[in-house]
């Protein structure tokens, strides 16, 4: 038996001619070098090679770097990983070496892409100028054009249209115009000049109940409070209400008619302001008093033919409205359990919510700006006003279910129901209600007995 200290010795040469082994067999990346390296390290090297080296070294990386950059520049390329002359370092990491057939990827060059939403604006605004310019307006076409929004820049026209203002044949607009722009103002002679007159004055109290409705309210819309806060608008309103009110003396003027004469001042201000100014900020004095008289007119007009086809909602005791509330009610009955049996435990009456609903067209509850785009679709729908409405409002309602259910009580749901979140509301949240309202009108528009109570 070998002794214990030669079979340690042993056992420690045989480790060492196993690693000298395994060192001759292998040429591991991380000793290429190194020999040379302990060569250097023996050298005596001065501190002026030194510097010059480095001198030397810095001036070729940077070459380099000037170089790589003019060729990314001609190239127009973006590099997605870091040449080996890049300023990290001036050499490829150990990866790179290790793997002697890398090669950094091809470079993507920037694409760079159009806004289609401009061209599909302009392309839309053709189509409605196209169709505008007659010499007959299809109006089937048009109201298929408008349902889903009018530029602004031919929506003056389209409303005027739509509404029955003006006739489709482009020969007969002109004179049209001028008939009823001179007809309104022999209007306001005759009657506006006599409102102090005894025989008016019934009339003039109620109206001047309007204009303090007017003064108060309007300005409240904050989006567009001075507009409304110069005395010449008011003045215009006035005017406005007030011959509307003598032309209908079953209903007169009624809270809440002046709202309605909004949307179409401003959509047909809006044809004299430059695009750059906005109309909450436009000074109407500054206008020509013929122009001033031209949207006046056309106002007052496009308001009497919106008020033609709802005058049941402002006649005595209102009974348009009461029977919109009700059939409000039975739909949301039908579409939305939930909610219907939530509003009914809190006590929860639809007429409590839902009367300024109709009585405004929702007016009170959304920005004028949403107002604005959901009468273009309102006009395109035949009854827009009248039946289309409903459909819209028992969206409305629906859109805000899991906020009323979290409401456990009837002062709560009422505060909400007073003040809903849309003040943030743009076109596509006016589109998504819209088409909701469609869906409905589709489904229950032909079954009307689906809206009736059942005794």
């Amino acid at each position: 038996m070998m002794p214990r200290g030669k079979e340690d010795r042993s056992k420690s040469s045989n480790k060492k001619d196993a690693f000298q082994d395994f060192e001759n067999k292998t040429s591991d990346a991380w000793d290429d070098g190194d020999d040379d390296l302990l060569v250097m390290a023996n050298i005596q090297m001065s501190l002026r090679d030194v510097q010059s080296t480095a001198k030397a070294v810095m001036e070729n990386h940077s070459k380099q770097f000037s170089a790589q950059n003019q060729q990314n520049a001609i190239k127009d390329h973006v590099t997605a990983v870091p040449s080996a002359t890049s300023s990290h370092g001036a050499g490829p990491g150990v990866g790179v070496r290790l793997n002697s057939g890398w090669r950094p990827p091809k470079s993507t060059p920037i694409r760079y892409t159009k806004d289609v939403v401009p061209d599909r604006e302009a392309t839309k605004l053709e189509k409605f100028r196209s169709v505008l310019a007659g010499p007959n307006t299809d109006l089937d076409e048009l109201r298929k054009l408008s349902w889903s929004g009018i530029p602004k820049a031919v929506r003056a026209t389209a409303w005027k249209i739509l509404s029955g203002y003006l006739p489709a044949s482009v020969d007969r607009r002109e004179p049209t115009l001028q008939r009823k722009r001179h007809e309104y103002f022999s209007f306001i002679e005759q009657y506006y000049d006599t409102r102090h007159q005894e025989m008016h004055q019934d009339t003039f109290r109620q109206q001047q109940l309007g204009l303090g409705t007017i003064l108060k309210d309007i300005p409240r819309m904050t989006s567009l409070a001075h507009l409304f806060q110069q005395q010449v608008v008011q003045e215009i309103f006035e005017r406005i209400l007030y011959i509307w009110a003598i032309r209908h003396p079953a209903s007169g003027y009624v809270q809440g008619i002046n709202d309605l004469v909004t949307p179409f001042f401003v959509v047909f201000l809006s044809e004299f302001i430059e695009n750059d100014v906005e109309s909450e900020n436009f000074e109407v004095s500054q206008l020509p008093k013929e122009t001033l008289n031209t949207i006046e007119a056309d106002s007052f007009w496009c308001t009497s033919k919106l008020l033609d086809g709802i005058q049941d909602n402002y006649t005595f005791a209102q009974p348009g409205i009461q029977m919109k509330v009700n059939a409000l009610q039975e739909l949301v009955k039908r579409i939305d359990v939930p909610l219907y049996k939530h509003l009914e435990e809190q006590c929860v009456e639809f007429l409590q919510f839902s009367f300024r609903w109709m009585n405004n067209l929702l007016m009170r509850e959304i920005p004028l700006r949403c107002t604005i785009r959901l009468w273009d679709t309102y006009q395109a729908e035949e009854n827009g006003f009248a039946d289309f409405h409903l459909y819209v409002c028992a969206a409305f309602l629906v859109r805000f279910t899991q906020d009323i259910l979290r409401e456990h009580d009837f002062q709560g749901i009422l505060m909400f129901l007073q003040n809903l979140p849309t003040h943030h509301w743009q076109n596509e949240e006016i589109g998504e209600l819209l088409a909701e309202a469609f869906k409905l009108k589709y489904m229950f528009a032909d079954a009307p007995n689906h809206l009736s109570k059942k005794k």
